[in-house]
């Protein structure tokens, strides 16, 4: 019986463990790997990232201290959660059965990839899926941004405040009817592919250029310093959906403590409908979610 179990490895996941560790909790943590998505690293040509603050260095430090510290730790993935009598189970991929009086779900996403050729080759070589975090970076370059909802046209309008071009990929009209929509349309620095598939993505060592497919069915090859694609996030919230409340993206919805619907289960990170699905502020969240937890247990 363990007083929390904490399930994901991201930043969400150190932080809380590392907070947990430090109130003398019994916990376990429970995740295949250490890191989550910022085990991804991102380089351009001519680019000193080195020279941005990232979040990932923060991750580093809690990963390398909960290494140092050796907590509890189950190497697998969370099937399902149920919780009987005030207490939890959480039944993991290798079939193992654990038992706690509360969690904090910190599972996060999954990146939608257009799964087209040339895609896996340059993940983090001149492609990303975040221009948030890189748009510093992009100061009087070409970029790409691929997709057509808000979060597409939110990374293209940031993009616009430093970028030479924005060229932004759409396969629909998408969003573009909203003010932000409008915004980009008479934007001197935006141009448009409206209805363009993409078909490949091509480079070097390094993404170089998007091959378009336009609906004439000819191609066509766009070249940039940075290709970003903003498709969206898939949270992982499947192992709790019978749990907790979700909002219309499957997020779990948690209050400004990460308390969830669900009395004694909290949740941090990019599986919930906290605003920036950023590294820090994940960071930030997992503490916020351990605090809480360990409130919650001083009153069980």
């Amino acid at each position: 019986m363990y007083d929390l179990i904490i399930a994901g490895g991201g930043p969400a996941g150190l932080s809380a463990a590392i907070y947990a560790h430090r109130k003398h909790l019994k916990f376990l943590l429970v995740s295949e790997n250490l890191g989550g998505k910022t085990s991804y690293e991102f380089s351009l040509p001519n680019a000193e990232i080195h020279q941005i603050v990232r979040g990932v260095e923060m991750v580093d430090r809690f990963r390398g201290e909960l290494e140092y510290l050796h907590p509890a730790r189950h190497t697998a993935s969370v099937v399902s959660i149920d919780k009987k009598d005030n207490l939890f189970t959480v039944n993991v991929t290798d079939g193992t059965e654990l038992t706690a009086k509360s969690v904090i779900y910190a599972t996060g996403s999954q990146i939608k990839q257009l799964k087209v050729p040339g895609e896996q080759d340059f993940i983090g070589r001149g492609l990303s899926y975040s221009a948030v975090s890189y748009a510093p970076l992009m100061v009087e370059k070409q970029v790409i941004v691929i997709g057509d909802g808000l979060l597409a046209l939110r990374a293209a309008a940031e993009l616009t405040q430093v970028a030479a071009t924005v060229n932004l990929m759409m396969p629909s009209r998408g969003a573009l009817n909203t003010l932000l929509g409008q915004k980009l349309i008479h934007s001197m620095k935006v141009v448009l592919w409206i209805g363009y598939k993409v078909e490949a993505i091509l480079g070097d060592y390094f993404a170089r250029c998007v091959r378009l497919e336009d609906p004439e069915g000819e191609y066509v090859d766009v070249n940039a310093d940075c290709i970003f694609i903003e498709l969206g996030l898939l949270p992982n919230s499947g192992p709790v959906k019978n749990l907790v409340e979700l909002d219309e993206q499957e997020r779990v919805i948690v209050d400004n403590r990460n308390r969830t619907s669900c009395p004694g289960l909290f949740a941090a990170g990019d599986v919930t409908n906290v605003y920036a699905e950023q590294v820090l502020v994940a960071v930030g969240e997992g503490v916020k979610s351990a605090l809480s937890a360990y409130e919650y247990l001083l009153v069980q």
